[in-house]
């Protein structure tokens, strides 16, 4: 038995259900067992309270769509410590959204990767928590300042759970302008000069089953400045 992962862009719909499309919610809760444990890694450590209530809104969702949890815990800076013991316990593992640089720093120092290493359970990758997903991870500038700043980190050590860099929201990031420069065109197109990177809208998500990947739903390569839309 290997690590089943749904890295996605969300797995909500605007209406707080778990995404039907692409067969992501079905996939998802055939995947999991009864009575699971699951645990919540967050984006940012400090931030307690918002990481909480992402959480319980995460297991409302859920339990709304028929999955029920012995446990579901919060993984942050609070309980860092105990990371191995959470993460050797979890049936699934949720990592959640939020700002890319910021979740990567606490996940290498809980060395994430490495206690994932022999994780057979069902990873769920949010937005952010997809992103870190990746082997090498391309952290797409999104907060003020981030795409001038000549010491921003663009490209990171990731958990190697895929070799694809992944970019979520695209149906709401593709227009947008940071610092003056257009995100994709001026900052992201350049960067895939000798790389790839998959664009991901809202319901579509990369499927890992038995050391296999598919792509699921609208999704867009850009590699060497070009962006296309690949077949779903």
């Amino acid at each position: 038995m290997q690590m089943t992962c749904f890295l996605t862009s969300t797995p909500v719909t605007p209406d707080g259900v778990l995404n039907p499309a692409n067969g992501f919610a079905a996939a998802l809760k055939d995947s999991l067992p009864a009575d699971c444990a699951a645990l919540f890694v967050c984006s940012d450590p400090v931030n307690h309270e918002r990481t909480m209530g992402f959480a319980n809104e995460m297991r409302r969702i859920f339990e709304a769509a028929g999955s029920s949890f012995r446990s579901f815990t919060v993984l942050d800076g609070v309980n860092a410590p105990d990371a191995a013991a959470l993460v050797k316990g979890a049936d699934l593992i949720v990592l959640g959204g939020g700002h890319t640089p910021t979740q990567n720093r606490f996940f290498r120092e809980i060395d994430l990767r490495g206690l994932m290493r022999d994780y057979k359970g069902v990873v769920l990758g949010i937005s952010a928590g997809s992103m870190n997903s990746a082997d090498v991870v391309y952290a797409q500038p999104e907060e003020p300042g981030e795409a001038v700043d000549p010491d921003y980190e663009r490209f990171l050590p990731g958990l190697g759970l895929t070799d694809k860099m992944l970019l979520p929201h695209y149906q709401s990031t593709r227009n947008e302008v940071l610092d003056g420069l257009r995100v994709f065109e001026d900052i992201t197109y350049p960067d895939s000069v000798g790389r790839k990177f998959y664009a991901l809208p809202d319901g579509s998500y990369l499927f890992i089953r038995d050391g296999k990947e598919e792509l699921r739903g609208e999704a867009y390569l850009i590699e060497n400045g070009c962006l296309t839309r690949l077949d779903s």
